[in-house]
């Protein structure tokens, strides 16, 4: 899934390479992409780029008209740019084109999804706010105004595991499954610890880890192009996707526990004392 920093390097992408130009059709493919029909999708035709906005996962293409183009990549969702793209309008199908975005010069993007399950999102608003996901948005991490008082502010009325604090978009905005165990890794912190028994030393130690490893990341984006950010987003990772490699700070093996969707990894001599964590999924297959 697309994370802040490869949704802001996407942003600065669009930024570059969208502003000044004109917007020619809006063409959905998936049925189930577009999620409003108020402003039609025929209002934004002759619309001119005039911002390029991130809202946590969210991109906000604004225009001259006052119309934002918002979508939600979700978890196996893409951008890809076209210099050229391709004549014809594009049929529905089981290919994993959702929409195209065509610009009055013949360039544009195609927004894609793979696998079976639909949920990439894309809306026409007058305001970014009329989007439920972005209205529910808690304060971007790497925000001038996001302190370390005010992360400790937020976590004081929580009582619940770190990790699943730090991906809620109500809370936090921006960080997801990847990017959570990478700050928990760089915070030397377990992802099952309890946000009500941290420390005031732990809260600084983690929002410094958080901060850091967020514009590292999206300090290693900027500049590459859209088509290569998901092979940098995962050379960069230090133990998520890594399970069963050395921990590239102290050398034991890298762990990992399932969940029904997903999976976190961690290191236990850098996180949880050298002991493994309880896999639940694990366990039921081995009785």
């Amino acid at each position: 899934m697309p994370e802040l920093p490869e949704v802001e390097a996407l942003r600065g992408f669009l930024d570059d390479h969208l502003t000044g130009k004109e917007f020619a059709r809006l063409l959905p493919v998936a049925i189930s992409v577009l999620k409003t029909y108020d402003p039609p999708l025929t209002a934004i035709e002759g619309e001119e780029v005039t911002t390029v906005h991130r809202h946590g996962k969210f991109l906000d293409i604004g225009t001259a008209g006052g119309l934002h183009l918002v979508f939600h990549l979700a978890r196996a969702g893409w951008l890809q740019w076209k210099d050229v793209l391709p004549s014809g309008v594009p049929r529905p199908g089981k290919g994993p084109l959702a929409l195209r975005a065509a610009l009055t010069g013949g360039d544009g993007f195609d927004l894609t999804e793979a696998g079976t399950q639909k949920r990439l999102a894309v809306h026409l608003v007058r305001d970014p706010a009329e989007v439920a996901g972005v209205a529910r948005l808690g304060p971007d991490p790497l925000g001038e105004d996001f302190g370390r008082d005010a992360f400790a502010a937020l976590l004081a009325g929580e009582r619940r595991q770190i990790k699943g604090a730090l991906r809620d978009q109500s809370l936090i905005a921006g960080i997801g499954n990847a990017y959570s165990d990478e700050i928990l890794h760089a915070a030397r912190m377990s992802p099952y610890k309890l946000t009500s028994k941290l420390t005031d030393a732990e809260i600084t130690g983690l929002y410094e880890a958080m901060r850091e490893t967020l514009t590292d990341a999206v300090r290693r984006s900027q500049g590459v192009a859209a088509g290569s950010l998901k092979s940098e987003k995962k050379s960069g990772l230090r133990v998520h996707g890594r399970t069963g490699e050395p921990c590239p700070v102290c050398g034991d093996t890298i762990r990992e526990v399932s969940f029904h969707d997903s999976s976190l990894q961690y290191c236990p001599t850098c996180q949880t004392g050298g002991k493994p964590l309880a896999d639940r999924r694990l366990s039921r297959l081995l009785k």
